[in-house]
Order: structure tokens, then C-alpha cells, then sequence
């Protein structure tokens, strides 16, 4: 597969958002400049840091789309866990660079210049920022298959986040945090212009220190789990049990393991079948119940294994399933 296909498949949310703060960036940094504003450069960098993450989040999740090898034969999809590790490291870097920047305007505040044009830059980077967020909770929607429309996508982006991909959650979350922290910036900048307290100019820089250590936190653990190789959620399980009992071939599931890699799962899976069936039978049940658990784009490797039925229920799906 060429570089080019490679890309094409690569995470729509994350090379959309990568793309608008890039933008957001060079803006930011031009109103920092001319006004001065510790919460302005606090943002700025935190678009920046946005920027460069889902940029490199982009290439990893495209990467992990690379086809298996017979030195990796279960593919590269693990690879977008450590590109976004990587973003982690940057977000952290980020953080404590904003930090430091909002103690030192608490230890000696300035008023900041230009409220008109800070003021306009920061609407406008709570417009791309809430734009790339709608576009985000679109995608969760997508990749969870919660089939939710219009106002449902929003309130139920929350719930569902965890069975987007990797390079969905972050794009989730850091704009949550971009968004929020455009929001604080304003609020700090037009609080201090008005009330003469620059040290407000300060504290919110801090708190979108804070912000973005906590963000850091949140997707570093999530994807050292991934890079360790985490199960898949009940609900994929389950997903996965109903099509194999879809065949009135299969009585019960033995046993079955399902690990996540990137936006793929990997199935292994006993399964009982009716008794007095020939081998060669079973055996073509078998292929036929792993052509239809092909058919979930998700599902990027099976090994399946078969078993005479032993008259004990072994595995239970959930009521609501």
C-alpha cells in the first residue's frame, strides 16, 4: 500500500483538527505578540501543542492501518497508541511551560494591550475549536455505532467515548480542553480589563496549565493500556457473541478473548457446535462463522477454535444486548 493510501485512511478527526490549529496558532501568536496577554500565549501554546499532537496523531493512525507482516502479523495497529504517548509528552510540555508563564504574571502582572483584537481572536478560536469538538463527538458516533443524530451526538459523546479509536479520544478530549480553556481565556482577559485586576491574566494561564496536565494524565494512561494490549469493552464483546450465535450451527461460546489494538480487535474464540457433526463439517462452520465476524469492519484478526457442545452455558450476554 502506497504512503498516499496510507494517508487517505488515516483519522479523518485528527487531520481535520490538526489542520484548524495550525490555523488557530499562527492567529493566537500574532495577538500575543501585539497584546502581550499571558492567558493569550497560554492558549496560543496550547493550539500549538493541539497542532503538533494531532499532526503526529494523524500519521500513527494511519500507519496503523498498514497491512500485517510476516515479522508483524498482527499488525501495526498498536503503533497510534505510541504516537499519541508521544503527543502526551509534548501536551506535558506544553502544560508546564504554561504554568510557569501564569506564575510569573501572578509574581509581577501586566495589563495587557489590543482587548479588541484579543477579544476577536478568542471568538474565533471558540468557533474552529466547538466546530472541531462537533466534528469529534460526529466521529465518536460513528466508530461507537450509536447511530445518535443532532443534539443526541453531543449528550451522548460522553458516554461512548470509550469505544471510539485512540486518535478519536484524543482529538475528544483536547478540544474539550481547547475549547474550554478559549472560554477561560476570554473570561480572564475581559475580567482584568475592566476590573484593573491583571493578576486574573495570571491565574488563568495557570488554570489552563492545569488543564492540560490533567488531559495529559487521562490519555497517557488510557494509551500505555493500549500499548500493553487492553481488552475490548462488554459491549464489542457481546457484538461479537451475537454474530457467532447468528449461526444455528454454534450452541455456545467455551471461551473467548478479544484485545484491542488501535481500532481493531483481535478474536479468539472456542466455540461449541451441535453434536454428531463431522469434522469436515465443523470445519466449514468454522470458516463460515469467521467470514461473518469479517464482515465488522473492526475486526481486524480471528482464530477460531471448535469444540463438541458439553450441555453447559458458558457464556451470557447481557440483557440488553
Amino acid at each position: 500500500m502506497s504512503f498516499i493510501s496510507l494517508l487517505k485512511q488515516g483519522n479523518k478527526s485528527s487531520g481535520i483538527a490538526a489542520l484548524g490549529n495550525t490555523v488557530l496558532t499562527i492567529i493566537k501568536g500574532i495577538a500575543a505578540v501585539i497584546s502581550g496577554s499571558g492567558t493569550m500565549f497560554a492558549t496560543t501554546l496550547h493550539s500549538a501543542a493541539d497542532a503538533l499532537n494531532q499532526g503526529f496523531v494523524f500519521f500513527g493512525s494511519a500507519l496503523a492501518e498498514k497491512a500485517p507482516t510476516k515479522r508483524f502479523p498482527t499488525g501495526f495497529g498498536r503503533v497510534v497508541n505510541l504516537f499519541v504517548l508521544i503527543a502526551v509528552i509534548v501536551i506535558s510540555i506544553m502544560a508546564y511551560e504554561t504554568i510557569h508563564k501564569g506564575w510569573e504574571l501572578i509574581q509581577h502582572p501586566k495589563e495587557s494591550s489590543n482587548i479588541l483584537l484579543s477579544i476577536s481572536i478568542l471568538v474565533i478560536a471558540v468557533l474552529i475549536d466547538g466546530a472541531i469538538l462537533v466534528k469529534a463527538m460526529k466521529e465518536i458516533a460513528h466508530e461507537s455505532r450509536s447511530g445518535d443524530k443532532g443534539v443526541n451526538v453531543i449528550a451522548n459523546s460522553f458516554k461512548n467515548v470509550n469505544l471510539a479509536s485512540p486518535p478519536t479520544r484524543l482529538v475528544f478530549y483536547e478540544d474539550i480542553i481547547a475549547t474550554f480553556g478559549a472560554l477561560l481565556a476570554l473570561f480572564s482577559i475581559v475580567i482584568a480589563h475592566f476590573t484593573g485586576l491583571a493578576v486574573l491574566d495570571g491565574i488563568g494561564t495557570i488554570l489552563i496549565g492545569l488543564l492540560l496536565t490533567g488531559i495529559a494524565i487521562k490519555i497517557g494512561y488510557e494509551n500505555t493500556l493500549g500499548l500493553i494490549g487492553v481488552a475490548a469493552p462488554k459491549i464489542v464483546e457481546d457484538r461479537v457473541a451475537t454474530i457467532i450465535f447468528s449461526d444455528p450451527d454454534v450452541v455456545d461460546i467455551k471461551k473467548m478473548r478479544i484485545i484491542q489494538e488501535g481500532r481493531k480487535y483481535h478474536i479468539e474464540a472456542y466455540i461449541e457446535l451441535k453434536k454428531g457433526l463431522t469434522l469436515a463439517i465443523a470445519d466449514d462452520i468454522k470458516y463460515r462463522v469467521k467470514d461473518l465476524l469479517f464482515k465488522d469492519p473492526d475486526i481486524g484478526d480471528i482464530t477460531i477454535g471448535i469444540l463438541e457442545a458439553d450441555d453447559i452455558q458458558s457464556y451470557q450476554m447481557n440483557s440488553d444486548s
